[in-house]
């Protein structure tokens, strides 16, 4: 097996120690190692990651396994499963050094830390993966539309503008003031769309879309807490929208781990969704303004390693 440690040196900022650390990590391990096969490659602007995941495949012998190693956050995680995807014989690590992880909170919260062991990575199994794909995108974890969305891309894009203390206190007030307008925004709380899911039509106004294939988003266990990425389908919340008021509260009630009583909840292997003007969807943590989404499960797509015998539990019903 070729081992490839694909590093976001963005992660890192004003920490090169932890990236040190990292690196020391890799080669003692590898040193203890008759025949060593990896490689360290820094991936320096989005999607630069997919090209050095081509340059490796490349390098490979036929029927060769290379496991990647996304170290960083979910951007590099999102960069390097797209590289993968395209290539049945790579199994894709999480080195999480990002701010939320959502995907492997799937394994537990508790657990998160455990991901960040190299020698345990290595030795790690691995286990088949549904992804979601949107036209030649694919993301791991969900997709989310309406204005849960917007209100996210605004976030994220004040995120390079503060410094860590104060992008926590001025995020938390501008996404409340988000949501309090927002929910008067007819384009953004009532929106039109038509949809398809599996055939069947299932049109209407939302005010939140969410295509779920693991139950965590923005660090929170949402309502899509039955959502796992084994089972071969993916989970698909639509929040109806309502009054202002009701609204709020739905969103809220949703992103708290609960469904509002105004969710429609189904499981599907297709959906398609149209929109007369142009919204964000959040897809992981990649943001594309469109108005034709056309998602589909990629069963079994992707080999995700879990360290320590991990597996994909069922997640746990709270009260509702």
């Amino acid at each position: 097996m070729k081992h490839v440690f694909v590093f976001d040196p963005k992660a890192f900022y004003n920490q090169q120690w932890k990236m040190d650390n990292i690196l020391d990590n890799i080669g003692q391990f590898f040193r203890t190692e008759d025949k060593p096969d990896f490689s360290i490659q820094f991936s320096r602007y989005r999607r630069n990651a997919i090209l050095l995941i081509q340059e490796e495949a490349d390098k490979a012998k036929p029927g060769d396994v290379v496991r990647i190693y996304a170290i960083g956050g979910e951007e590099i995680l999102f960069d390097c499963l797209n590289g993968v995807a395209h290539f049945p014989d790579m199994q894709l690590a999480a080195v999480p050094y990002g701010t939320s992880n959502d995907f492997l909170k799937i394994f537990g919260k508790d657990k998160i830390d455990l991901f960040m062991d190299i020698p345990s990575l290595i030795q790690a199994k691995a286990l088949p993966t549904d992804i979601i794909r949107w036209g030649v995108n694919y993301a791991l974890n969900s997709c989310y539309i309406g204005m849960n969305s917007s209100m996210l891309k605004k976030v994220k894009d004040m995120k390079s503008s503060f410094n860590r203390g104060s992008f926590f206190i001025f995020s938390k007030t501008s996404a409340f003031f988000n949501n309090i307008f927002g929910v008067f925004d007819k384009q953004s709380a009532a929106r039109n769309y038509k949809i398809t899911i599996d055939d069947h039509d299932f049109s209407g106004h939302y005010s939140l879309i969410h295509i779920a294939n693991g139950s965590y988003v923005a660090g929170k266990l949402s309502g899509a807490f039955s959502a796992t990425p084994d089972d071969g389908l993916l989970d698909v919340a639509l929040i109806k929208s309502s009054n202002p008021l009701r609204t709020l509260w739905s969103l809220r009630r949703y992103s708290s781990g609960k469904r509002p009583g105004n969710c429609i909840y189904t499981q599907a292997k297709k959906i398609s969704i149209q929109t007369a003007n142009p919204i964000w969807i959040q897809l992981d943590n990649e943001y594309i303004q469109d108005t034709n989404i056309d998602l589909s499960l990629v069963q079994s797509a992707v080999q995700f390693v879990a360290v320590n015998d991990l597996a994909y539990p069922m997640a746990s019903i709270p009260s509702v």
